[in-house]
């Protein structure tokens, strides 16, 4: 028998819970009052081909969120597994987070990241209240990959990247 827990019990418990499952890491960004805004999220999925849909989940007490869920074009980017710095600066709560970030404007003000492995235009198609997050589903509008740079991961608390073999190997 395997012992298991309550799923409401330690909160520690359910984030080493999640964390064993792996996951790419994106970041979601716009241009705000003229500036680039945006935040580094590791739930993302993809949910339909028609209409083209992907999914991101936003903390309910993000700051960024409010600044991004009105504008008419955000760009995703999936972050490259070199890109672990530009997720760090994506994920602080201090400074300016775009300031050793690579990233460039779309015509539609969409903010993308260089180098990542693939990248996303997309508008707020939907959001939905999901307990301390809201589930923000968004249709995607333009996209463009890269299929030969590899995908940024998150596992185990750590950033991980995949080897030749395909394998995850703990990042440097």
């Amino acid at each position: 028998m395997i012992p298991v827990e309550p799923g409401d019990g330690d909160p520690r418990v359910l984030r080493q819970a999640f964390g064993s499952f792996p996951s790419g890491v994106i970041a979601v960004c716009a241009l705000h009052q003229g500036a680039p805004a945006g935040m580094a999220v590791s739930s993302f999925t993809s949910v339909s081909l028609a209409p083209p849909l992907v999914s991101v989940c936003v903390q309910n007490t993000s700051a960024t969120w409010p600044k991004l869920r009105e504008r008419r074009r955000l760009g995703v980017s999936v972050l490259a597994e070199d890109q672990d710095r530009a997720c760090r600066a994506l994920s602080s709560k201090d400074g300016d987070r775009f300031a050793n970030v690579d990233w460039y404007a779309g015509d539609d003000d969409a903010v993308f990241v260089r180098g990542a492995a693939a990248w996303f235009g997309c508008s707020v198609e939907d959001e939905l209240p999901a307990g301390d997050h809201v589930i923000v589903l968004l249709r995607i509008h333009a996209l463009a990959t890269e299929p030969d740079v590899a995908p940024l991961v998150f596992h185990g608390s750590r950033f991980r990247r995949l080897d030749d073999r395909g394998d995850l190997v703990v990042s440097p």
